[in-house]
This record gives C-alpha cells, structure tokens and sequence, in this order.
C-alpha cells in the first residue's frame, strides 16, 4: 500500500494540512496516511523539532505531505539548530536527499486582478515553474561564521550538483514550453561561473530546448517587467528562494502556490509556498488551496497519477472561477468563505 507521512507542523499548518488529506482521502483513498510531529509542535513535545520518529516514519513513505513550520513563539530558542526552520526544514531536505525545488507560479484568470501586475501582462494566462537547487549553496556552505563583529558564509556549490539539477530543470522545460532560463550571477560569483559552464554542457543532451542565461538581478527585473517571457528557471538555493516568491506575488497570493521537493526516484516533499501564519491561526480563514494543490503535484510526481492530479487542479480553478474567496485573495467588498468551506467547495467539484 502507498504511504504518505502527514507533517502538519505549526500554526495554520494543522488547519490546512486537514483540509488538503480530506481531498486526498477521496481522490486516492488506497494511499495509507500517518500522522508526525515536525517544527515548533515537536520541540515542545519532544525537546527538538525534527524529533527521530518523524525521520524514520518520513524515510519509511513514499511521500510527505508537509504544512508548515515555525513562529515568533520559537524564535527565542536559544539555540537556532533547535529553531524549527533550521533545525526541522533544512535537515528533511538533507536526510530526505531532497536537492530539487519545484515551485510553480500560476495565475488562474479568476485571480487576474488579485495580481500586482498589469492586467495587460497577464493576459492569456501567466504559468512559470522555478526549479531551485535546494542542497548546496550558502544556506550549507562552511564556514558559516558569527563573531559579533564579523561574520561569514560560504558559498560552495560541485560540478556533479549542478548537473542533477540542470538535468531537473531540462526536464521540466521538455514537458512544457521547451524554454530553459538559467540565472546566475557569473560576472561576480565563482560557483555561478561554474554554474554556467556546467548547464550549457547538460544542454547539449537536450537540442529540443532552448536555454538562455540571465543575471539574477536582471531576472527580478524581467520577472515584473514580462513574466510571460518565462517558461522554465532554474538557478541555485539562495537566487531560487528569492525569485519564487517573487514569481508567487505575481499571482496574486502566496496562499495559493504549491510546491514540491524532489530527490532521486519518486520521494517527494510536497508544502504549500506560505508560511505558517501565526497571526491567523485558529481563526478558519487561511486558504488550503495551496496545500491542496500540493497534494496534486505529490499525486503526479511521486505516483504518476496524472489524472486525479487533473482533477483537482481543475476542482481549484472551477471554484475559483464560481467566484470563492479566502480573504487573502478576495478584492475589495468581495464576500469571503473559510478554510473549511473552500474545502469544502473543491470537494463538491470532486
């Protein structure tokens, strides 16, 4: 039987976590779903927010279905190993062997004016996916250093790294548009000297797509001034952090953007882009709609079941275009629903 392990985490991560396995009950009943502590939740109970349980129950799945982690409350942990981002996040994404993000940033015609951007440049549809390199880079780089008065981080990334996530976003291009945008910021970094000369030699493997490169800087810049230039980025973990979120507020909310966190073979991570909200938790009103679209990629890329991934992604935009709004996507004099009631709804779809 298919095995996914269920990480709610803190804050609004219960909440959502809850709604995304009521759609995952009824889309792929057969899969068996095991509950774990993770962030904040787990070093309360346990004294460590990546508690040994949690691991070896994620190590036993065939994918995680994470919420989110994290608050002002642990913050004041003494120790930032002990913090729930750092000291549960990062180490999954380790053990897990986890080193590509897919983070894609879909504007649903419904949602058009929700969005930062002019209407004009989102017509016809925005759909760009971000493919980070999640395991190399600065946020791993030794040595990492703090002495008061200077302080250090290392940027390190090796040949073979850039090549598994080259091949990654290649990949990805293929089933899509076939456009590659490679972002690096060769005109000053070593590693993104390297990071340049290592894609274009993947390239040669895939003569059906087409790469291009640009300069992280310039690429935030083209990200606002024509995003529909984008049908593919890959760029490594610090440059990918930043520009997919901001590829997800062009969309119009983070709330509705999902992601998933791939290794080799079919393991898979799957969380909504957000956060874990603090300041709305238990108030039934933040959007599951990322959590639930997140259960569509985990569908798709760690079981192959395209079609129940079809269909709840396309129960979303169905709600959507019926008008419903959590109120972090509702306009001005726009009635809202719940977290609750948006399940509900995309259910009623299903």
């Amino acid at each position: 039987m298919p095995k996914v392990a269920v990480l709610p985490g803190d804050g609004i991560g219960p909440e959502i976590v809850a709604e995304a396995v009521r759609v995952l009950r009824v889309v792929a009943p057969d899969i068996e779903l095991t509950e774990a502590l993770v962030g904040g939740a787990a070093y309360d109970a346990t004294g460590h927010p990546l508690p040994p349980e949690t691991l070896e129950l994620c190590k036993a799945s065939d994918a995680v279905l994470l919420g989110a982690v994290g608050g002002p409350k642990w913050d004041v942990i003494p120790d930032p190993n002990l913090r729930p981002e750092r000291g549960a996040l990062l180490p999954l994404r380790k053990h897990l062997g986890l080193y590509a993000n897919l983070r894609p940033a879909i504007c649903y015609p419904a949602l058009a004016a929700a969005s930062s951007l002019k209407p004009e440049l989102l017509e016809g549809g925005l759909d760009v996916l971000v493919v980070r390199e999640l395991t190399g880079g600065m946020y791993f780089g030794l040595p990492k250093e703090n002495d008061g008065n200077r302080a250090v981080d290392t940027c390190v990334y090796t040949k073979d790294e850039i090549v598994r996530i080259a091949h990654v976003g290649f990949q990805a291009a293929q089933k899509r548009g076939k456009k590659l945008c490679s972002v690096d910021k060769q005109n000053v970094l070593m590693t993104s000297v390297l990071w340049r000369a290592t894609v274009e030699e993947v390239a040669k493997e895939y003569p059906d797509v087409q790469l291009s490169h640009l300069l992280v800087d310039n690429a935030a810049m083209q990200l606002v001034r024509w995003p529909k230039q984008f049908d593919v980025i890959v760029t490594e973990n610090l440059f990918g952090d930043i520009l997919s979120d901001q590829a997800a507020m062009l969309t119009g909310s983070l709330g509705m953007l999902p992601s998933a966190s791939l290794g080799t073979g079919t393991f898979g991570l799957y969380e909504p882009c957000h956060g874990s909200a603090p300041d709305i938790a238990g108030k039934g009103i933040a959007n599951p709609l990322a959590t639930i679209l997140s259960v569509a990629m985990l569908l798709r890329y760690s079981f192959g079941r395209e079609t129940e991934a079809k269909r709840i992604e396309t129960a979303v935009e169905a709600v959507l275009g019926a008008g419903l709004r959590t109120p972090d996507i509702a306009q001005s004099g726009e009635a809202t629903v719940g977290t609750i009631a948006m399940a509900d709804a995309v259910l009623a779809q299903l």
